[in-house]
C-alpha cells in the first residue's frame, strides 16, 4: 500500500504548489525562474569555499596524514570498537559532505555494500553534519562573525553523531566482525 503511494506523492505535491499559485494568480513559471536564478548566484558564490575545503582535504590525505593518525590511534579505535578504515571519514565528515561520500565510495567498493566497516560508515555519514561548511558558507553569506557557540555546538553534535554510529552499528549488525 505504501509503495503504492509513495509513487503518488511527489506528483500530487508538484500539482498542489501548481494549483496553489494559479489559484492565488501568482506567475509560477515566472517566480520558479526567479529562484533558479537566485539559486545559480548562490552556487556561483559558495564555489570558493568548497574548491578550498576539497583541495584542502585532498592535501591532508595526499600527505600521508591521515595514516599518521591512524598508527598512533589504530589501537585505542579497535579497543572502542571501531574500525581504523573509517577514520577519514571521521575526520572529513564535519569538513565536507562530497569529500566523505568520496571516501564512503572507496570504502564500499573496496569492502563490498554488506560488511560491517561499510555499514558503519553508512551510519556515521548520515548521523552528523558538514559543520565547518555549514559555519563557513551560511553564516559567511549572511555576514556573521562570531560564530564561538555554534563552532563548539557542531563539535559536540558531530562526536555524538560518530559515538553513536559506533554503538547503533555494533547494536543492529552484533554478529558482524572487525
Amino acid at each position: 500500500m505504501i509503495a503504492k503511494m509513495s509513487i503518488f506523492i511527489l506528483p500530487t505535491i508538484i500539482f498542489v504548489i501548481l494549483l496553489t499559485g494559479v489559484i492565488k494568480k501568482v506567475p509560477v513559471y515566472e517566480e520558479f525562474v526567479d529562484g533558479a536564478k537566485d539559486g545559480f548566484k548562490v552556487s556561483i558564490s559558495i564555489i570558493p569555499y568548497l574548491v578550498a575545503i576539497i583541495v584542502g582535504i585532498s592535501m591532508f590525505k595526499a600527505s600521508g596524514a591521515i595514516d599518521i593518525i591512524a598508527v598512533f590511534l589504530g589501537e585505542i579505535l579497535t579497543k572502542l570498537g571501531i574500525p581504523v578504515d573509517i577514520l577519514p571519514i571521521m575526520i572529513t565528515r564535519s569538513l565536507s559532505g562530497s569529500a566523505t561520500l568520496g571516501l564512503f565510495s572507496d570504502i564500499a567498493t573496496k569492502l563490498g555494500p554488506d560488511s560491517f566497516i561499510t555499514k558503519m560508515a553508512a551510519i556515521m555519514v548520515g548521523s552528523s553534519e558538514t559543520t565547518f561548511y555549514v559555519l563557513s558558507v551560511y553564516f559567511g553569506s549572511i555576514g556573521i562573525k562570531k560564530f564561538r557557540y555554534a563552532l563548539l555546538t557542531g563539535i559536540i553534535a558531530d562526536i555524538t553523531g560518530i559515538a553513536l554510529a559506533v554503538w547503533v552499528a555494533h547494536l543492529f549488525f552484533p554478529a558482524s566482525i572487525l
